[in-house]
């Protein structure tokens, strides 16, 4: 049996650093749509230009070839438009690094995969860790050709991170790539030619605090008003002093209207991006800003009252309250939603699970324990093999679209949010918890039970529930031992303290709230057996 990996202390979530919403740019005119087309790709074409030259100077790329590139694109656009192109070039050019890294350690992961299963014995069988051999000669020589390719293409990769080089596409690599499948995406030229010109537009702004409504490039005013700084080539578009065009749509962000509309009165910076969805014929105006840095509640101030553990699934999230000692509390809940359909779709279903979630952990006042998820390196072919179907499902489950909306949803409500390491509380959950929390009145699945293997790793409870002692052992003589106690709690594993006096459950003589005159019980010395008894005579009314 191998070892087990060492599992991560939990730590409490940050809140997120930043939020964004959006409003759809209602009441456009032909000559608005127009003209933010013009725009668009002509300061498209300039942030064409700009990645290519920043893709070209490599690793060589330093502060003065930034002030060069930028000074270029201030004679075609403006200065600030010139920034935001410099500074989306440079983010996206970051984003291809890391993404080379990522490939470069899902091809090793492969590699040392295959190597290690051609090294064995065909039909070796493998473990719960690793898999074994391959089940025959023609599996066997066909894998050996794929570690041909995949070393090929890791060195080829390597290469590439170590020269500086970067492959990007403004507009999309799928998209490009559907140009030459146009039956199988469904679409014709014309339609494809559309969408690659809205894709690779360009129309936005950073913000800049300080200046008029906290951007100076896209301006929106806190009634609603949208206007832009036209480009140099474009400035004799203008309909507003200053070489400025105002459209005739106005926005009203639903959605943290007021947190908006307060920045801009504050002339606080606010980002703007403006892009069109072909699909539906509609324009949409996204507003971003920064959130100062909060101070997140302590990991003990969290654990005070117990918190919910929540085990994450394909179709559902299972939900579990425990108290501070690692006792489940009540009845679990199960969240669904159905991950079938469009992105929309889906996107509102996670949505929705999570609200209900998080109003049942605001009722009771208590924080959410979930699993640090990660499924980049699980997905992979080489590690389960010709199990499809099992790829299939964590390839569809959205464990980042939840993890950062569950941290942006908890922030707002206040709710701390715990994660924890998600090793063995699958196995571990349904090990020694399902079984005890099953009766006749209710069935415990095995993700209700990881969901309470999560919540006692977060409150810093072993997993293993206590050892149940001997039927005799559980009697009042000797205590019960399988209440569950705190970490720091002295002699929690020992019997309970022996009370002094009889172990019955009835109430001794002359004890108890309601005992009263006790002397009617002696009947050898009982005062009533020595009195007379005489009747009160009858009222005359009678």
């Amino acid at each position: 049996m191998g070892e087990l990996r060492k599992v991560a202390a939990p730590f409490v979530v940050p809140s997120p650093a930043g939020v964004a919403v959006r409003d759809r740019l209602k009441g456009l005119t032909a000559q608005d749509e127009e003209v933010l087309r013009l725009v668009g790709g002509h300061l498209g074409s300039l942030a064409s230009r700009d990645l290519k030259t920043r893709c070209r100077d490599g690793l060589e790329h330093d502060s003065d070839r930034w002030a060069a590139r930028k000074q270029s694109l201030t004679g075609e656009s403006s200065s600030r438009w010139a920034g935001s192109i410099t500074k989306a070039t440079h983010d996206q050019w970051a984003l291809a690094r890391r993404g080379q890294l990522a490939h470069i350690q899902s091809l090793q992961a492969g590699v040392d995969t295959i190597t290690r299963r051609l090294s064995l014995p065909v039909g070796a069988k493998g473990t719960k860790q690793a898999p074994g051999g391959y089940r025959g000669e023609r599996e066997w020589h066909a894998k050996s050709r794929r570690l041909r390719v995949l070393e090929d293409r890791l060195e080829r990769v390597r290469a590439d991170l170590e020269a500086g080089r970067v492959r990007v596409v403004r507009g999309g690599k799928r998209l490009l790539t559907a140009r030459h499948h146009l039956d199988a995406a469904e679409t014709n030229e014309d339609e494809w030619r559309r969408r690659w010109e809205a894709a690779r537009r360009f129309l936005q702004a950073d913000g800049e605090s300080g200046k008029r409504y906290g951007n100076e490039t896209i301006r929106v005013s806190p009634d609603g008003e949208v206007s832009l700084k036209l480009p140099a080539p474009l400035a004799h578009l203008a309909n507003a002093p200053h070489g400025r065009y105002v459209l005739a749509a106005k926005v009203s962000f639903a959605h943290r209207g007021e947190t908006w509309r307060d920045r801009v009165t504050a002339h606080r910076a606010v980002a703007y991006r403006i892009h069109e969805d072909t699909e539906r014929d509609r324009w949409y105006l996204t507003a971003a800003w920064t959130l100062p840095p909060v101070q997140a509640v302590p990991l003990c101030a969290a654990r005070t009252s117990g918190l919910i553990g929540v085990d994450m699934n394909a179709d559902h999230l299972a939900a579990w309250r425990l108290d501070a000692h690692g006792n489940p509390v009540g009845a679990p809940r199960r969240f669904d939603y159905d991950l079938s359909g469009t992105a929309d779709h889906r996107d509102a279903q996670v949505r929705h699970a999570l609200i209900r979630l998080l109003h049942w952990a605001e009722r009771h006042g208590l924080a959410i324990a979930i699993e640090d998820l990660d499924f980049t390196q699980e997905t992979t072919r080489e590690k389960h093999g010709r199990r499809k179907r099992f790829r299939r499902l964590i390839s569809g489950m959205p464990v980042a679209r939840l993890r950062a909306r569950l941290a942006s949803m908890a922030a707002d409500l206040g709710i701390p949010l715990v994660a924890v390491d998600p090793a063995y509380t699958s196995k571990w959950g349904a090990q020694h918890w399902q079984k005890p929390l099953t009766s006749k009145n209710r069935k415990t699945t095995r993700h209700d039970a990881a969901a309470v293997a999560i919540g006692r790793r977060a409150l810093g409870h072993p997993i293993r529930r206590r050892t149940t002692p001997p039927r005799t052992y559980q009697s009042d003589g000797y205590g019960h031992r399988t209440v569950q106690a705190g970490p720091g709690t002295p002699r929690r594993e020992g019997s309970r303290p022996r009370v002094p006096g009889p172990r019955t459950r009835c109430v001794p003589p002359e004890h108890g709230a309601n005992a009263g005159d006790q002397n009617t019980h002696h009947r050898s010395g009982c005062s009533a057996e020595h009195e007379t008894w005489q009747q009160d005579s009858l009222p005359l009314s009678l």
